[in-house]
This record gives C-alpha cells, structure tokens and sequence, in this order.
C-alpha cells in the first residue's frame, strides 16, 4: 500500500511583528506550520538573518572580517557597510561599550550614536543595550524617543525591567522589543504575560527565549524552542504565538573553539575558519529549533545560511 503523507499545519499562527519601514520593512513570524515545513504548507515569512555591529567596532584581528570592513572606520560606517552584506535583512547594533563594568559609555553618546546609525542605514535596526538591566531601563526609554517613527525592535526586555522598557518603547514611542528570557518555556510564557497585561498586543513583542553555542548545553535551547512552538501552534497558546529571535553571534564567537590561537591547537585549523563553522552550525540548529531570525557576525556565515533559508524555504 503506498505511503500517503499528511501535511501538518495548524490552524493557529504565529504573529507576525514588523520592524522597520517602507520597502526594507522586515516581518517575522506569520507561519502555521513547524520550523522550516515548507513542504506542509508555504512559510508566509521566511526566517531572517540580522548583521551584530558592536559599537566597539570589528574584529580586524579576523582577516575575512576585517576585509570586509576594509576602510568602514567608524562605527556608523560599520553599519552602513553592512547593509550591503548578501543576505542580511535587518542590522543589530549592539551597545558593549554602554556596560557598567566596561567602558560604561554615557547614555546621552548611546544615544546619539544610535541616531547617528539609524540615519545612515538602510535596512531596519535591531538595537542591542548593554546587559544591565538597570542601565538598559533608562537607554532603551531614551533611545525610542530619540528613534519615534524609525520602528526599531530593542533587546532586551527582561523580567526586571520590562516595565520600564516596554511602556516607553511600545506604548509611549512605538517601537518594538525582544521578551528575554532564560531557557525555559515557563519563564518564556510568564514574562509574555506580564508584558501582555501592560496593554502591550502580541504583534510588538518578538521572543528571545536564550541561546547557546552548539555542543554548548544546546539541547536546552533546542527543547525549549520545540516546546514554544508546539504550544503556540498545536494548542493554540497565544501567550506563546510571538517569534523568536536569536542572537546567535556573541555565543558563537565567544566559544573556546572559536577563540583559542592556531599555535595551540594546530589540529583545529584556523581561527576564524573555526568561528565561521560554529557560528553556522548554532544559526542552522537555531532555525531548525524554532527561531524566526537570527542575528549573526561574519559575512561568510551570512552567506551560508541565506542560501540554506532560499533551498528550504
């Protein structure tokens, strides 16, 4: 008897959150099916890739990275330059500098280095704060007045101060954020819900529900993942129904694998070769997991999963 296979989809969706404007308007989410069926039904928005400039610049030490940004000596130019990188979809500017305990960049510079960005790049911004979630409160608030009408998604909206981020970012200027939580569904869930009883709707809040490198207890990342999407499509949980989005580069990059010199592990190859691997390797894995976007660093590994997203999608 001939095998007759049955397509999955679902009657519910995930919701789709848009973040920029005009022509390079970016949506995410929107599909009915788990990640990547194409062949159960079409996926209405294909997975996105975000480029991370850190506002520390490049890793010039890179010789594939550094060519790439050959002459791009700021960090605006960074960004603009990354625009033009094959397969990108959106920028992550990422705001190390603003850490507490680092450079402790002044809000005010954030601020304005941010508009600086916003106003020379073409496609939709990503803005990363700092990791300090009291310090993010204040930058993420000033920061989405000073971008009113730019639709720009801020990470991160964490449960100590979602507060603060979501009212000034959503409700009083507009933009769009990234719920932040640590791998697990029910944190994921319940931060969802706090933010949803601020009045904030589904369709400005996208989800980071935590990432790790591959081989890096990613296995968490991935279950977690399966569980969002399970609940979101096959039971309908619209607590659940926003997409993900990953950064995927500063965990890839920050690996052992991807950072030791050549000198001491001859056998490993060379060291930007290793990050590219990695980097590619979590964002498929990702993707496979759930994962509407990923933000990664280096163009060739842009490169590799743009073209994977087009032969599945």
């Amino acid at each position: 008897m001939p095998f007759k296979r049955v397509p999955q989809k679902f009657t519910a969706s995930i919701k789709e959150v848009v973040i920029g404007t005009g022509n390079t308007a970016v949506t995410l989410g929107g599909e009915n099916v788990l990640p990547l069926y194409s062949f159960d039904d079409p996926v209405k928005n294909p997975p996105r890739i975000g480029v991370e400039v850190s506002d520390l610049g490049p890793n010039r030490n890179l010789p594939g990275l550094a060519k790439f940004y050959a002459g791009a000596d700021t960090v605006t130019a960074a960004a603009k330059r990354a625009c033009e990188m094959p397969g990108a979809g959106f920028i992550s500017l990422v705001l190390e500098s603003a850490d507490p305990n680092g450079e402790n960049k002044s809000i005010e510079d954030c601020v304005a280095l941010c508009k600086e960005v916003a106003g020379a790049v073409t496609l939709p911004l990503v803005i990363q704060g700092s990791k300090n979630t009291e310090k993010d409160a204040k930058l993420f608030e000033k920061i989405a007045e000073a971008l009113q009408g730019k639709n720009v998604l801020l990470m991160s909206a964490r449960e100590d101060n979602h507060k603060a981020v979501a009212v000034a970012a959503v409700m009083a200027y507009n933009q769009k954020i990234a719920a932040e939580s640590s791998v697990d569904i029910n944190l994921a869930k319940q931060l969802n819900v706090l933010i949803s009883q601020l009045g904030v709707k589904n369709e400005s809040v996208a989800m980071h529900v935590g990432t790790a490198a591959a081989g890096y207890g990613f296995e968490y990342v991935a279950s977690t993942m399966d569980r969002v999407k399970a609940a979101a499509l096959a039971q309908n949980d619209t607590n659940l129904q926003m997409p993900i989005i990953t950064p995927v580069a500063s965990e890839a990059w920050g690996v052992k694998e991807s950072v030791v010199p050549e000198e001491d592990f001859p056998d490993w190859g060379p060291v930007e070769e290793r990050g590219i691997n990695m980097e590619v390797a979590t964002a498929a894995a990702v993707l496979a997991a759930g994962s509407n976007a990923v933000i990664l660093r280096h163009p060739a590994s842009v490169a590799a999963i743009s073209k994977l997203i087009a032969d599945l999608i």
